[in-house]
């Protein structure tokens, strides 16, 4: 199965480059620029994992983890925040929206394919028949 990764990021040259790496890796990639394009993605392109910038430009990223957290048919889609802010309390503030994990930027690619292959096999229901 080909994962659905939504990105979340309001920088262009970030966005493509996520796109990029996301898609070598053999991801599907959908892409959002700001706030009210991440809900509609969310909605209506059925993400297995979503990729969040938590500063968009003046909107505060956490603000779609908050609600995704109160949707039920969203609460075990995999937030990774990706974030410039490398301070404890910034992390613990992440955490508490609803993230699941957080990578600091510049990102380490490594560690971001680790997230993604933790939080996708724990986010699948199990099979019944296994």
């Amino acid at each position: 199965m080909r994962h659905r990764i939504l990105i979340v990021e309001d920088n262009p040259a970030n966005r493509e480059l996520l796109a990029d790496w996301l898609e070598l890796e053999g991801y599907e990639v959908v892409a959002a620029a700001d706030l009210k394009s991440a809900f509609t993605a969310v909605e209506n392109q059925n993400p297995h994992a979503v990729l969040l910038d938590i500063q968009l430009g003046a909107e505060d990223g956490l603000q779609l983890a908050r609600w995704m957290r109160q949707q039920a048919r969203f609460q075990r889609i995999p937030v990774i925040a990706v974030t410039a802010h490398a301070m404890v309390a910034e992390h613990e503030r992440m955490l508490q929206a609803g993230c699941n994990d957080y990578v600091s930027k510049p990102i380490d690619f490594r560690t971001l394919r680790h997230y993604l292959e933790q939080w996708l096999t724990l986010s699948m229901p199990a099979n019944p028949l296994n």
